[in-house]
């Protein structure tokens, strides 16, 4: 499933990190948080690594 906008994929970057230790769970906020716990690490991987070029900052609607 890739990510429908920038702020989507910078969340499942965010949140990938902290699966893997780089960065601390307790600093997640937000839709990582949630992204952290209920999505797998292959699938965080994939959103994270969804082109950025053409994606609105936030999707609306």
């Amino acid at each position: 499933m890739p990510a429908r906008s920038k702020a989507q994929q910078k969340a499942a970057g965010a949140a990938l990190s902290a699966n893997r230790g780089d960065t601390k769970k307790t600093e997640l906020k937000g839709a990582s948080r949630s992204m952290e716990k209920s999505m797998s690490e292959s699938q965080l991987e994939e959103m994270a690594s969804t082109p950025r070029k053409g994606k609105p900052e936030h999707k609306s609607g």
